[in-house]
């Protein structure tokens, strides 16, 4: 059953720290603080905390102010301006790609199609698995502010085994240091499971009754996409949130599923449960990437998990965790893998390709 479960994390970080930037970085903050609408007093306290690594122009400040800064926010990069005066020039902003010109919808054929194809896919997915470990990197965040200031609380190595169609966790390393192997709620913290297979299962099971509508293309890892967009009932659900241990919930939800348009294989997932107004949890969401993987031993190319991201709000807490799943290995007596924690996957990787 897919689940999420959330324990408050005890002292949820500290704001005293600064942090690096670089100017491109700054700009893509603050227009996202722009469009979300946040506080001037509380992203100009943020502003100042940053320690910028190249010239901030006076131009720059004029044009963010242009696109709606706050006063408050203006004041705390003409600061910031005058400590970086003997700073080496930024690097050129990336400029935007022209708009492709959109496609032809996909015909009421072509819809049909795909559709039954990823609910046959969906539904035999995880038998046609076979057996095998991967190492799991969880990299955890938090934000007690709300307006999405993440600060790392910890990054998470475990061992995931798959066997015989169920899924086991134990925890390696904690920030890089060694640990007897401990399950994910020990640690506390948030956290999720469902990821190989049973939320996708869901969703297309007949008894599950959800609504889908095609809503456009996209592309993926190269791969043209169909998107479409769900609904299940909560009374058709089983997606549970579970707080601290005593109070669980479980609620209907939204969201999108691309299925590629050459195999009907699902290449991603995104989920956004419906919470009751009067549960502690207001926000759950999921995002989950799949991607061809091979997983050795001649065992050839399986579609898995490649990266799942969750996020959850609790008043106005925020908590973000980012799993990518690395060195998959077909599972056997003389399997091993060398438990590390890698550097995190490209951008590039999970990110949607302009349509051709």
């Amino acid at each position: 059953m897919p689940r999420f479960a959330i324990f408050v994390i005890a002292g949820a970080l500290s704001l005293g720290a600064q942090m690096k930037m670089t100017v491109n970085q700054l700009v893509q903050f603050l227009q996202s603080s722009i469009q979300l609408k946040h506080d001037d007093k509380k992203v100009a306290a943020y502003v100042r905390r940053i320690a910028l690594t190249e010239k901030l122009e006076a131009r720059m400040v004029e044009d963010l102010q242009g696109l709606g800064v706050g006063p408050r926010t203006v004041e705390a990069l003409e600061t910031l301006r005058e400590s970086t005066k003997s700073r080496g020039a930024a690097a050129p902003l990336p400029s935007k790609p022209a708009p492709p010109p959109p496609l032809a919808a996909a015909t009421a054929q072509e819809q049909k199609k795909a559709l039954d194809g990823a609910r046959d896919y969906a539904l035999n997915y995880t038998k046609q698995l076979p057996n095998f470990i991967c190492t799991q990197v969880t990299r955890r965040f938090a934000d007690p502010t709300g307006l999405e200031f993440w600060q790392k609380h910890d990054i998470i190595t475990a061992k995931l085994s798959y066997f015989e169609q169920k899924e086991d966790y134990k925890v390696i390393l904690v920030n890089s240091q060694p640990m007897t192997e401990a399950s994910m709620n020990e640690l506390g913290g948030a956290t999720s499971a469902g990821e190989f297979g049973s939320m996708l299962k869901e969703i297309f099971e007949p008894a599950t009754d959800t609504k889908f509508e095609w809503t456009r293309w996209a592309t993926l890892r190269g791969r043209r996409n169909h998107v479409f967009s769900f609904r299940v009932e909560q009374s058709k659900s089983k997606r549970t949130v579970t707080y601290e241990k005593t109070l669980s919930v479980t609620t209907g939800y939204r969201g999108f599923v691309y299925v590629d348009a050459a195999t009907d294989m699902v290449n991603r997932l995104k989920v956004e449960q419906e919470m009751p107004p009067t549960f502690p949890v207001q926000q759950a969401s999921v995002e989950l990437d799949y991607d061809l993987v091979d997983i050795g031993s001649g065992a050839g190319q399986y579609m898995l998990p490649l990266k799942h991201t969750m996020r959850m709000r609790v008043a106005k807490l925020l908590v973000k965790n980012e799993a990518e799943f690395r060195m998959y290995r077909k599972f056997g007596a003389d399997t091993s893998i060398k438990f590390e924690t890698p550097e995190p996957l490209a951008d590039e990787k999970v990110t949607e390709e302009p349509l051709k």
